[in-house]
């Protein structure tokens, strides 16, 4: 597959990369500064662009057969995932390239709540994290809003962090999974797993999934 991915100097998008690159995918990576070192496989195509550019995701999506976004704004900027996620359904629209949005937990179901979002649970958002919760729900409810865009959108459990590669994971859909002992956690390396498994066999289409152990 042909794969374009913005946010690749990210926790996840560096990851993802090393998982497409295992499955022997051809990689093209937009950072904002392509000119500053990176310690991407020779491989990978490295450009310049930003995700919160029509033009440069027309020009980096057209030919390809997936655009994945793991973008993650500094603290202060938050909004900008609800620019980002406006400006790749608008830019893709354009060129009919399917989308895999790596968003965040916000708009997932706290289990046993009867319905309370992860956002509004303040022991699993506290006061820091609410302004980056509050863009993920935005963000998410971009793409329930968009018919044009073959868009898939990944929520992550409520912690994600470096560990192993096991390939041992669960799938839900809406609600946020969590162990037998309360926890809801995935490693960085299993979660590029899940992007790329869905990369490839597109079992979310417009919809939204969730992994965890």
């Amino acid at each position: 597959m042909k794969i374009t991915i913005f946010g690749a100097r990210g926790n996840v998008g560096t990851r993802v990369i090393s998982e497409a690159l295992l499955r022997g995918h051809e990689i093209t990576a937009v950072l904002r500064d392509n000119t500053k070192p990176h310690d991407f496989d020779a491989s990978v195509k490295v450009v310049n662009g930003h995700a919160d550019n029509i033009d440069d995701i027309v020009k980096w999506s057209e030919g390809q057969d997936i655009v994945i976004s793991a973008t993650r704004p500094p603290q202060g900027l938050e909004s900008q995932l609800v620019d980002t996620a406006k400006a790749l359904l608008l830019g893709l629209a354009q060129t009919k390239v399917r989308l895999l949005l790596v968003g965040g937990a916000a708009s997932l179901t706290v289990p046993n709540s009867n319905g309370v979002l992860v956002v509004n649970d303040p022991d699993l958002v506290p006061t820091a994290w609410r302004d980056i919760a509050l863009a993920c729900l935005e963000q998410h409810n971009i793409c329930l809003d968009n018919e044009s865009v073959n868009w898939s959108y990944l929520s992550p459990p409520a912690v994600i962090a470096p560990g192993e590669r096991t390939g041992l994971f669960r799938i839900g859909t809406d609600e946020l999974l969590v162990d037998e002992q309360g926890q809801s956690n995935i490693s960085l390396e299993d979660f590029a797993i899940a992007v790329l498994d869905e990369a490839e066999f597109v079992k979310h289409t417009r919809k939204r999934f969730t992994v965890a152990y």
